[in-house]
């Protein structure tokens, strides 16, 4: 084995590549023909792509196939903390040694091809998975669809969640654009759940053309409140009594749904008492996770101005006794703009750091943005987002409540640091 630690591989995998993200699938599918597997393989795999809400839905995914009784191995990215994070079955991040035998088995079958990061990643998951004889597997695409290394493996079901402007040097600046680059997920005469209540044209036609089962949130499945919980209306079928989905917003209902959806249309769904305990039981950190507190904090990863717009939504819905605090950092390639505009009459205070990472924004960048755009209120330039955080406890009073968003890589560094 080339390494013995995993942060070892890690390292190593970052410079085997000339760059950091190469969309293609070239190498992934030699590689992949290269281990020998089987494909497709011996499990049903459940593709989710789309700009928001695709950890949730993975995450409802998988919790309702182990409430059934089932072995599911998911696959997301990035990470919060550990890499481990990545790949999980039945919830739970797998052992170094389960990667790390993966990543040995697809560096010797590689030959001379050079796979990224996030390649690696890719075959790695799909490696443990078939070790560890899961019954079934849900994978996140990365950014896309079309080119991503998620999709060598082809999807039984593959659900696409609500799309917006994001990644525009890879995926293009619309919504039609980034449409096209999603629907590549979908396969001839396989389901293709669309969990987008305003779908771009591309990506209807896209599944229509490929005689994919089209099955549209809002026409052909949907939610209905009911009591203190809700109702899921699909194809011919209606499951009552459904508790409300433990992660904040309301648009957590049309994640759940959408799950509900894709193991409807594959016939994987469990038993009605199975989908609620599922439902119930579904977890996902760094989605407006609250760390209780005289002065709480909230953790969620909004990155993008879709995103961004959800959390001001749940703020609104939940306010605080006093002030809403910001801490932010954001990456250099996403729209802070857009971000900003989104929640920026929602604080009355604003600490901004740089994420670690070469794709950080610089502090003082993301500073100026907010006083053009937010210009009345105080914002704070720190040294890290650690430091951020500690400046925003000290100027907090009883009430007030600490929100931490803006990437993967700041909320990561505020659990890392114990919060």
């Amino acid at each position: 084995m080339r390494f013995d630690t995993l942060a070892g591989w890690l390292a190593w995998q970052e410079t085997v590549h000339p760059v950091e993200m190469d969309l293609g699938l070239s190498r992934t599918r030699l590689v992949h023909e290269a281990l020998g597997h089987e494909s497709p393989p011996p499990f049903p795999v459940v593709t989710v792509a789309g700009t928001n809400g695709k950890g949730s839905t993975v995450a409802f995914v998988q919790s309702l196939l182990t409430a059934s009784g089932a072995r599911t191995g998911t696959y997301t990215s990035p990470h919060l903390v550990r890499y481990n994070e990545r790949i999980r079955i039945d919830g739970e991040p797998v052992e170094d040694g389960a990667i790390m035998t993966a990543f040995d088995r697809i560096d010797r079958a590689r030959g001379g091809i050079t796979l990224t990061y996030f390649e690696f990643g890719t075959l790695a998951a799909v490696d443990v998975f078939r070790a560890a004889g899961v019954d079934a597997a849900v994978l996140e695409v990365g950014i896309g669809g079309r080119l991503d290394a998620v999709n060598v493996f082809d999807a039984d079901v593959a659900v696409v969640t609500p799309i917006d402007i994001d990644h525009v040097r890879w995926l293009g600046s619309d919504r039609e654009s980034i449409g096209r680059e999603k629907a590549g997920v979908f396969r001839p005469g396989r389901p293709a759940v669309i969990a987008d209540r305003a779908p771009p044209a591309s990506l209807v036609a896209a599944a229509e053309g490929l005689g994919a089962p089209c099955l549209r949130l809002g026409r052909d499945f949907d939610t209905a409140p009911a009591g203190s919980g809700w109702t899921w209306r699909g194809p011919g079928r209606r499951l009552d009594g459904l508790p409300l989905p433990p992660l904040a917003g309301r648009f957590q209902l049309d994640n759940a749904a959408s799950a509900v959806m894709a193991l409807a249309a594959i016939g994987r769904l469990p038993e009605p008492a199975a989908v609620r305990r599922g439902i119930a039981a579904t977890r996902l950190a760094g989605r407006f996770q609250v760390i209780a507190g005289d002065v709480p904090v909230v953790l969620d990863i909004a990155h993008n101005p879709h995103a961004a717009r959800s959390l001001a939504g749940i703020l609104r819905e939940c306010p605080p006794a006093g002030r809403d605090i910001a801490v932010v950092g954001l990456l250099e390639d996403k729209d802070a703009t857009g971000v900003v505009d989104a929640v920026g009459d929602d604080f009355a205070a604003w600490f901004v750091a740089r994420p670690r990472g070469a794709r950080g924004k610089s502090a003082a960048g993301l500073a100026r943005t907010v006083r053009d755009r937010a210009p009345d209120v105080p914002v704070a330039v720190c040294e890290d987002v650690p430091s951020a955080l500690r400046d925003a406890r000290r100027a907090a009073q009883s009430g007030d409540r600490i929100v931490v968003f803006g990437s993967c890589y700041t909320v990561g560094e505020v659990l890392a640091a114990g919060v």
